[in-house]
């Protein structure tokens, strides 16, 4: 995501109204396709992305260094995402849908491709990864972002990010072998 940063806290401090239009301009898309591949409704997302912009309208004036700001809206969407996901887990949990209810709720999904199974494939692996690890699967493996951002969004050091990024990894290779044979 390329954001520019203090063009954006500029704009923000002279006109609060153009410099969020500038920020939702620039980071909508990619925040709602992060967002999107933790809570995999679309209509979850877009609720996810709308919160996620109002903590940012809201905290806006407080950031100073325009540089750290595509982190810093990174790790708001990936809170907002990581408490939708625990929150809704524990409604799941409670009502316990039978397992073709809940894969018949996820395959109404229109944005997925189900005709690609390598994706389909991809796709139930990382999901059935804890919260943490999945985050940092998909900011580096979607977002393609670097470990010192990935850090710096989940609030941990580099090295837990990497090493959360090797265990997904594993447990992805190992959840798509499982089904293949």
């Amino acid at each position: 995501m390329i954001i520019q940063g203090n063009d954006i806290l500029r704009a923000f401090a002279s006109d609060p109204e153009r410099g969020f239009r500038m920020l939702t301009r620039q980071a909508m898309r990619p925040l709602y396709w992060h967002i999107r591949r933790m809570v995999i409704s679309h209509h979850d997302a877009e609720d996810v992305l709308q919160e996620t912009l109002v903590r940012a309208y809201r905290s806006l004036p407080s950031l100073r260094d325009g540089s750290t700001l595509a982190a810093w809206l990174y790790r708001i969407a990936t809170n907002e995402a990581l408490r939708y996901v625990e929150r809704n887990r524990r409604v799941v949990l409670a009502l316990d849908p039978a397992p073709e209810e809940e894969a018949a709720m996820v395959a109404a999904d229109e944005y997925v491709d189900y005709s690609d199974l390598e994706a389909v494939k991809l796709r139930d692996a990382v999901l059935s990864l804890p919260p943490r690890q999945q985050a940092t699967f998909n900011l580096r493996y979607f977002d393609e972002l670097e470990y010192s951002e990935i850090a710096s969004i989940l609030e941990c050091s580099e090295p837990t990010a990497k090493a959360n990024y090797h265990f997904a990894k594993e447990k992805i290779k190992k959840y798509i072998n499982s089904i293949s044979e």
